[in-house]
């Protein structure tokens, strides 16, 4: 009875100790399954020559010397930073506007507004692509329409290669204000007023309390807003893709669009690889210097 006893303990014992890793194994096996082995077996894919689901042949670092050869990517390269300038610029300012407009106490309503603002965000990009190519249809859009009742004429938003990209823009600002606009509301609510009311005693007018008080505090969540932008803007896809497709002329071509491309229509999948990496070097050596350069990795003096 007692080797059974110490028996049934022991058992109990391991059981308990066991049991939290059983509960957690489903989540480390669907990461390695659906997260891990693609990074890994990508990053192999983009040393080989491999046309579809063929046969691969290892060429090394040829796929990525091509890149720096190829003017097509070169030209992706340069579309895509283009969109992600115009939207940190644009939408950065607008979305800090917005939120200090949904603060500020005059304002009524400020959860219809909040809601409103926010819808964008939640709807499908395939659907606001779509509605938009109506609002830009150089025929019948809506902001031709608006030019030619003020006597300017018809401006060809898709059409033209100038046009194309700023065509592009305007749509991410007008899906991303909202959201963006959120993060910093939530800054904003975050900072105590005493800032407010002890610099208002010294006498500092609005502009002051702007650039003194809320600028600083809310360097943290600029910081995110902006990275954020420019991480979303070099994933760029949809929009182009529904809307223009990359052109004209490639005018709107991306990285991400190149991607597929060479992915899916070409089935050069070893190259594709190398662009996908490609791009991971881009975007975390964009976020480096972003966070460089607002002193993220800067001692505070004690």
């Amino acid at each position: 009875m007692d080797v059974l006893r110490n028996l049934r303990l022991s058992w109990d014992r391991n059981q308990r100790k066991i049991a939290p890793y059983l509960f957690v194994a489903p989540f480390f096996v669907l990461f390695a399954i659906f997260l891990a082995y693609p990074v890994i077996y990508s990053l192999v894919l983009s040393f080989y020559q491999a046309r579809g689901l063929g046969s691969r042949t290892f060429v090394g670092l040829e796929n990525y010397i091509e890149l720096f050869l190829d003017r097509r990517f070169h030209k992706a390269i340069i579309n895509t930073t283009y969109y992600a300038a115009g939207s940190v610029f644009l939408l950065s300012p607008l979305a800090l506007l917005l939120a200090l407009a949904l603060n500020a106490k005059w304002l009524k309503l400020k959860g219809l507004f909040r809601v409103a603002f926010f819808v964008p965000v939640i709807t499908s990009e395939v659907v606001v692509a779509l509605m938009f190519a109506l609002v830009f249809d150089q025929d019948f859009g809506l902001l031709n329409a608006g030019l030619r009742a003020i006597g300017l004429s018809a401006i060809p938003w898709l059409r033209s290669p100038a046009w194309a990209m700023p065509s592009i823009i305007l749509l991410g600002v007008w899906i991303w204000l909202g959201l963006n606009a959120l993060y910093f509301l939530a800054g904003l609510q975050n900072i105590d007023q005493e800032y407010y009311e002890a610099a208002a005693i010294d006498g500092a007018n609005q502009f002051q309390l702007f650039r003194y008080i809320t600028i600083p505090l809310l360097k943290p969540v600029i910081l995110f807003v902006v990275i954020q932008a420019i991480v979303g803007s070099y994933q760029l896809f949809t929009q182009p893709w529904v809307l223009t497709g990359g052109g004209p002329q490639d005018a709107t071509l991306t990285i991400t669009m190149y991607l597929y491309l060479q992915a899916f229509r070409f089935f050069n999948m070893g190259y594709a690889s190398a662009i996908g990496y490609a791009l991971v070097v881009i975007i975390l050596t964009l976020s480096l210097i972003q966070l460089v350069a607002f002193g993220t990795f800067r001692r505070e003096d004690a």
